[in-house]
């Protein structure tokens, strides 16, 4: 039992993207939240313009889309591409490159407008100076942050840095950041005064490559990949000059007329958390992996990354489920941010390498030439491709359900859905941030055996309304489905396995110690 006095349940550090989705999250779950950002107010600067596909669906799982002011469709491109080769994401079922055209600024204000209307405390100039050693073994975590008032002690059961790729609660709690040092600089600016042509999706030229999309009207976006650029430092900084004479040294034009909104650089810095976890600490977003920018991914897996944590930590520090639903953050999600790193660098390599890469960029033209090239690499870039094995992990799979069943494990697609209660969809019932047993057979005994299911699960009756959904679904007579919208258990008629799947996902806690 905690005798020191608690702050918040969760003390999220960092209000961009990640903190701030995470804070929501943890709302919807019923946790207390306190999110500190050293900056006493957002910079205003976007560096992401859009977000994967896979993020896509997660915001529309929690009814967030029509905060960006364009209804709950967004601008889409179904042309994206691996490394600058371009090809048709549709090959992949529900494929496309993702949102395009919204700033980072307005993610972060949806989002900040999400998690502060559903509770969270947000609480701009408060820097993070200190963390004490009991985070390891002991009940709880304690920051010493320096706020416009003094320097005090906050305390939660559980901290999460969510505070960028030099954060600050990662080197505090001594987790490793392996990978490989910057090998080039790059240049990104919001620029005015200046007509440039539009390179949407990047141009080769002798001396690096370009891209350039209007923003509004009289701003584009640039940005700057000089061949043999060297590194530059974190703390660095960049003037709109330099940023002028690269831009003219690869494309021979001339903007130094111009002037830019803001300028700033990026590397392909590549670097992954060695644990997502330690002790009351854990890392998303940033703070657990750097990489080279290629189609919005890392805006994109920092919200998956809190879409995961949210609902299992929220669970825990509330006392509905045990300490141990937590170890599975660390195993679902390090893979994905491996699988990120891995083809970033692939991408760089490609795109960036230089008349030397371009043997290899033209075989990858070529394999796009395929099918299933096309959705390998589509379901890479968008984060479609994201599977979790959410079998018991000494259980030995006897009946063929992975195979029967390619959902299992999958995030559940966006169906339409018509049951006793009207028309609803399958993204509509997560809206609340619950587990959702889906019934789509009618079935007495289902609904009998989930009876005894736990508060955060919600059982639905329902079938399903079009011929996408019954694809979708075929073979299925029920689904379990997570808060975070992945499914983890199918049956095909009876209850089998589904005890089983409730006991891992929706645990009872562990009895209080006397």
């Amino acid at each position: 039992m905690q005798d020191t006095p608690m702050d918040a349940d969760v003390i999220v550090v960092g209000a961009g993207p990640t903190g701030l989705m995470l804070a929501g999250e943890l709302r919807l779950g019923g946790a207390r939240v306190i999110v500190l950002d050293k900056l006493a107010e957002p910079t205003g600067q976007s560096r992401g313009l859009g977000f994967t596909a896979r993020a896509m669906e997660v915001f529309d799982q929690r009814g967030l889309l029509p905060g960006f002011g364009q209804g709950e469709t967004l601008e889409t491109s179904p042309v994206g591409h691996f490394g600058g080769v371009q090809f048709d994401f549709t090959a992949l079922e529900g494929g496309h490159f993702g949102a395009r055209g919204i700033p980072q600024s307005d993610t972060e204000a949806v989002l900040h407008r999400w998690a502060a209307d559903s509770g969270a405390d947000i609480r701009r100039g408060h820097e993070v100076r200190g963390l004490a050693d009991g985070f390891l073994d002991g009940d709880h975590a304690e920051l010493t942050v320096e706020t416009p008032e003094g320097v005090r002690q906050l305390r939660a059961p559980y901290v999460v840095g969510c505070d960028g790729g030099k954060s600050t609660v990662r080197k505090l709690a001594g987790i490793d950041f392996p990978g490989t040092e910057a090998t080039r600089a790059m240049f990104l600016a919001d620029v005015t005064g200046c007509d440039l042509e539009p390179r949407y999706l990047g141009e080769k030229l002798p001396n690096g490559m370009v891209m350039a999309a209007p923003l509004k009207e009289g701003v584009h976006r640039i940005i700057v990949c000089p061949h043999g650029a060297a590194a530059r430092s974190a703390d660095d900084t960049v003037t709109f000059e330099e940023v002028a004479k690269a831009w003219e040294h690869i494309t021979g034009e001339d903007i130094s007329g111009g002037g830019a909104e803001w300028v700033s650089f990026f590397s392909d810095a590549t670097r992954q958390a060695a644990e997502y976890r330690r002790g009351r600490v854990l890392l998303a977003g940033d703070a657990a992996h750097i990489h080279l920018p290629a189609g919005g991914q890392g805006l994109s897996t920092g919200v998956q990354d809190a879409a995961n944590l949210g609902w299992k930590l929220a669970a825990v520090v509330t006392g509905r489920a045990p300490e141990v639903l937590l170890d599975t953050y660390h195993t679902e999600r390090y893979p994905v941010g491996a699988r990120l790193l891995m083809n970033t660098r692939a991408q760089g390599m490609v795109f960036l390498g230089g008349e030397q890469s371009e043997p290899l960029q033209k075989i990858i033209s070529e394999l796009t030439g395929y099918g299933v090239v096309r959705r390998h690499l589509a379901g890479i870039v968008s984060h479609l491709d994201v599977r979790y094995d959410v079998t018991e992990p000494d259980a030995t799979e006897t009946d063929g359900s992975a195979a029967r069943y390619p959902l299992l494990g999958r995030r559940i697609g966006k169906h339409p859905l018509t049951g006793p209660g009207g028309d609803t969809d399958t993204f509509r019932l997560l809206h609340a941030g619950r587990g959702v047993l889906l019934d789509l057979a009618d079935d007495a005994r289902l609904r009998d055996a989930a009876a005894a299911c736990p508060q955060d699960v919600d059982v639905v009756t329902a079938t399903a309304a079009a011929a996408d959904a019954v694809a979708a679904f075929a073979g299925a007579a029920a689904v379990l489905v997570r808060p975070d919208g992945h499914v983890v258990w199918i049956g095909g008629g009876g209850t089998e396995g589904l005890d089983t799947a409730l006991a891992r996902w929706f645990p009872a806690p562990a009895p209080a110690a006397v």
